[in-house]
């Protein structure tokens, strides 16, 4: 156990010089006669441009600079050296009235990636940015602020998304999404897949660079610039700005807190965590209040939609306790039930009650890893479930949903990924009893590609249909949710793929389900 922050950052080398270099990039520091761009051999921007976190008054932006985006280094084709990128944001799409102008550093310790945090927009409103690296100029992205605190807007449109293995099909889903009338994209983690990737979608074997697990800061660079060279994911981000967080596979495969799947030394996977974190940071549009701390970041904030919505981001994996019973499926797990365990963390689960009792909002979203919900696969009279999503945690579950309920949350709606599987059901105060009153609704989404084509209906789901009574819709096509909000009523939309193991699948609408302002619970 690292036993404080003091000695992670002695660990993990985070002194003066790499605070500089995070900081130059965010624009928080800057020296504007230094550090000019030099010529750069081939396209900087192949990983593209996004937007992130809005809020009423601006939003972070995002690109990277990798001419060579698979150099066997991870350092993307650049020299050892940084490089000042400009950005101007315009209301128009060809930048006749630009709005902001500025510059930031983009330094070699954290891959040549830029994170600028633009202020002083107007709420509620379009914008269009783009990035210019010496002579190169970047693709055009688009973004949006939120509407001001104090605003009631007549909706709120969004998509979510999770679960994107590369070699498990093409990202065809973002290009749909990419065309949908949205305000923001939530993503939900899993974006990318930690394995080694030894064949592409179509059974051909890839550069053995890719082959073996990310493990280190270089193998995860190469991972992100490997996910980032799919084109509808690219189109997706800069169409939107993203509200992004983490699940396990960004990491490792179910990793909780400082206990890795593999029973590593705690030192050695922090070590790994680090760099992962590090590499998420380099690829994502997030804020310098995301900025990783060796193995730590502080990734669950809240981000409001006037007064219509606020978005409340968890992390479930850096706090919690090791999953009960040797993780994996158990119908007898005793320790599920403990009091003291927690998925959250004592700080974070306390800041949730807190929001929930101060908010305003007339919708509370939580952007939540793995399903809430309760997943039996027992038609009959006993209860058998997973360890690793709440399931594993039941007696936190129980009270976060009470509390919702006693603190008087208008509507509690979560959305989740991680399961591969569309659903749509009832949060209940207490799965254990069955006359339990319904406090809330989950919507848990598809994957983009994991799990490969999936069908409409499967022998699982048929299961789950049985055994969860309060499960009102299950599909395991690939796709994301659709949400349309306003005053009256939440819709989710789940779009669908019929396949993704070829390309240029059509889409379609699959189900609309709804839940009604002031009425807990799901309606198919």
């Amino acid at each position: 156990m690292i036993a404080n922050s003091v000695s992670r950052r002695q660990m993990f080398g985070f002194g003066g010089a790499a605070a500089v270099a995070l900081m130059l990039g965010t624009g928080a520091w800057d020296t504007r006669s230094a550090y000019a761009a030099p010529a750069l051999k081939g396209d900087p921007f192949t990983l593209g441009v996004a937007s992130g976190d809005p809020k009423p008054d601006g939003v972070v932006l995002w690109t990277r600079l990798a001419p060579e985006p698979f150099a066997q280094d991870g350092l993307g084709g650049m020299p050892a050296t940084p490089v000042r990128v400009q950005y101007e944001v315009a209301l128009d799409e060809r930048f006749r009235r630009v709005v902001r102008r500025g510059s930031v550093v983009a330094t070699p310790e954290l891959a040549h990636s830029v994170h600028p945090e633009v202020h002083g927009l107007a709420p509620d409103r379009t914008y269009w940015f783009r990035f210019r690296a010496g002579s190169a100029i970047s693709p055009v992205g688009r973004t949006r602020t939120t509407p001001a605190p104090s605003d009631s807007p007549r909706e709120l449109k969004f998509a979510f998304a999770s679960c994107q293995a590369w070699q498990d099909g093409y990202f065809t889903a973002y290009h749909h999404m990419a065309q949908e009338d949205l305000d923001l994209v939530v993503h939900l983690g899993d974006y990318l897949y930690e394995s080694g990737v030894k064949t592409n979608k179509r059974g051909v074997s890839t550069d053995p660079k890719f082959h073996t697990e990310t493990l280190d800061l270089a193998r995860y660079r190469l991972q992100y610039g490997l996910y980032k060279s799919e084109a509808p994911l690219r189109e997706a981000h800069a169409n939107f700005p993203w509200i992004m967080t983490f699940d396990d596979h960004e990491v490792e495969n179910n990793w909780a807190d400082e206990t890795s799947e593999n029973n590593e030394a705690p030192e050695t996977f922090l070590l790994r965590r680090a760099a992962a974190f590090q590499a998420l940071y380099e690829h994502a549009p997030l804020r310098r209040t995301q900025l990783p701390d060796g193995p730590d970041v502080q990734m669950y904030r809240r981000l409001s939609y006037g007064r219509l919505a606020d978005f409340t981001m968890l992390d479930t994996r850096q706090y919690r306790d090791d999953q009960p019973c040797g993780d994996g499926v158990s119908a007898d797990c005793a320790d599920r039930f403990d009091t003291d365990r927690t998925l959250l963390g004592a700080r974070q689960r306390d800041w949730v009650l807190k929001g929930f009792s101060r908010s305003q909002a007339r919708w509370q979203i939580l952007g939540n890893q793995a399903p809430m919900g309760q997943t039996d696969h027992d038609p009959g009279t006993g209860t058998t479930v997973w360890m690793d999503p709440w399931d594993g945690y039941v007696a936190e579950r129980n009270r976060l949903l009470a509390e919702a309920d006693t603190r008087g949350v208008r509507n509690l709606v979560v959305i989740t990924g991680d399961r591969h599987q569309n659903y749509a059901w009832d949060l209940k105060r207490d799965y254990a009893d069955p006359g339990s009153a319904t406090v809330g609704s989950e919507f848990v989404g598809t994957s983009i590609t994991s799990g490969g084509d999936g069908a409409d209906m499967t022998a699982q789901g048929q299961t789950f249909l049985a055994a969860n009574p309060h499960m009102k819709f299950f599909n395991s096509q690939r796709g994301y949710v659709r949400v349309t909000v306003d005053r009256e009523r939440w819709t989710s939309d789940f779009r669908v793929l019929p396949f993704v193991t070829k390309p240029d699948a059509p889409i379609s609408t699959r189900a609309s389900v709804v839940v009604e302002d002031g009425t807990p619970g799901v309606q198919v």
